[in-house]
């Protein structure tokens, strides 16, 4: 038996030993299952970070790797690259009026402290950021800012406008319900995911289905709303991320790709043909070795599956990757995007194969939300470190070669959402907003707990070896590397 194996076998059998009489948890929104939740201890207990080895190689092959030792990247802290843009302690919005705030926080319309920035992505000199609905009193749930600054703590300005905004009492399912993430895509549209949940933190209640919508950016008019169809819709699915696929500038052909984060799988929707489908496959599950989670001195359980997706340059073929990670993982996978358009494919029983394993961010690698920008370096967030990770597309995916841009417990506090934006000299931008404490504690409202930072990519890779000027390292220590 060889040493991953054994390692895999001793660890397994340990676990069951373990959690036989439990379960080993849940999402902490499921309202199906509790997530235990418990302090942290100290503890003298260390355990080997693992690595999955990579057969994505550089041009030349192995012997263009090199010779370099190999490196723990989770003990970097990277540079000081990122700068708070905009942030707060409690969020706000911009109501027509005092007396119209005043109204809706008396009749708990809007009741500030249930309210936590999500997503982000940022369009030109507009910055766009969502609240979804997890509790009761949040009165928008998608907003932007103004770019440049002018107050770092501005109240956020409903998108695009009141109206647009229904409310969870009197559902107008063609409004906005609760939006997670956003995407803008190259043709200045808007593309908004909207989960069509509330109270997901205390009765989740699916009170519209699911929707996609865009709008057009330079007018801000809404240009279609797509309703996800009910059989691809599972119980208790909850719709979390998308991004958009679209080839020389063909913006009628866009194809998008929406992830179920709780039920295990992506949804492919294509804006020719104004149709959706589901695809399915076991990689798109949690590791339920990477499904115990520590922040501060919080503990906790999240069987999270398919959550970040981004997708690689178009190759000469005209196809292209989907990488893509579940939450509750240290692992990166990818699909070729031909695969997933097709969905003839899809009514049989899918292409298991053509999903593969990219390789490994080792021990505490869990990663929300990762774009690629224009230079072919895919940028992540690290949520257990409170930082942020990058990889160079052209290098194999190991812990040699995964760099770390900034790490930060304070600036860079679980940081949720990260998107690449598309201005000619491009920047990073994360959302950083303290969710487990959020979830399973209390806010300190005297101090800052939610930020919406931003990088120069040339900047955050500089001295790293994501930079495509650095050569690619070799991460082969004395013993395999094994994921989990």
């Amino acid at each position: 038996m060889n040493y991953c194996k054994l390692q895999l076998t001793f660890r397994l059998l340990l676990a069951t030993l373990m959690v036989l009489p439990a379960a080993l948890g849940g999402s902490p929104f499921m309202h199906s299952r509790q997530s235990p939740l418990t302090r942290t201890v100290s503890s003298n207990v260390t355990t080997q970070s693992p690595v999955l080895a990579n057969p994505y190689l550089a041009p030349g092959g192995t012997e263009a790797l090199g010779s370099k030792q190999v490196t723990d990247f989770s003990n970097s802290q990277g540079k000081n690259v990122f700068d708070a843009i905009y942030q707060w302690k409690v969020i706000d919005f911009l109501y027509p009026s005092l007396k119209a705030r005043n109204d809706a926080i008396r009749t708990k319309q809007f009741i500030p402290e249930n309210n936590l920035p999500l997503g982000v992505d940022r369009y030109r000199d507009r910055i766009f950021i969502t609240t979804p609905r997890w509790n009761p009193g949040v009165p928008a749930t998608l907003s932007y800012l103004p770019l440049p600054v002018q107050d770092p703590s501005l109240p956020l300005i409903p998108y695009p406008d009141w109206s647009f905004h229904t409310s969870p009492q009197n559902p107008d399912c063609s409004r906005l319900v609760s939006v997670y993430r956003i995407y803008v895509d190259e043709c200045e549209r808007l593309w908004v995911l909207d989960a069509g949940v509330i109270d997901t933190l205390t009765n989740l209640q699916q009170i519209c289905p699911p929707k996609i919508l865009a709008f057009n950016l330079q007018t801000d008019e809404l240009l279609f709303s797509y309703t996800l169809p009910a059989d691809q819709v599972k119980q208790d699915s909850l719709h979390t991320n998308i991004v958009v696929d679209i080839r020389d500038a063909q913006c009628e052909d866009a194809f998008a790709y929406v992830a179920d984060v709780w039920r295990y799988g992506i949804t492919v929707f294509s804006l020719r043909e104004m149709k959706s489908w589901r695809t399915t496959n076991y990689l798109y599950n949690p590791n339920p070795f990477a499904s115990d989670y520590n922040y501060k001195e919080l503990n906790f359980q999240w069987s999270d599956g398919v959550f970040g997706m981004s997708l690689s340059p178009v190759h000469r073929d005209g196809d292209r990757m989907l990488f893509y990670h579940p939450m509750s993982s240290y692992t990166e996978f990818q699909v070729p995007t031909s695969v997933l358009q097709n969905e003839t494919i899809w009514q049989n029983f899918g292409l298991a194969k053509a999903f593969q394993p990219v390789g490994s961010r080792g021990k505490a690698g869990q990663s929300s939300t990762s774009g690629v920008a224009d230079n072919n370096v895919q940028f992540y967030t690290l949520v257990q470190q409170s930082g942020v990770g990058c990889w160079d597309l052209a290098k194999p995916y190991n812990r040699n070669n995964l760099g770390v841009v900034e790490k930060d417990l304070d600036k860079l506090t679980f940081p949720n959402d990260l998107k690449i934006d598309r201005e000619p000299k491009q920047s990073i931008w994360v959302i950083s907003n303290k969710l487990p404490v959020f979830l399973y504690s209390r806010l300190d409202y005297t101090e800052v707990n939610f930020r919406v930072l931003n990088a120069d990519v040339e900047e955050a890779i500089q001295k790293t070896v994501c930079d495509p000027r650095v050569p690619p390292g070799l991460a082969f220590g004395k013993e395999p590397e094994c994921d989990f």
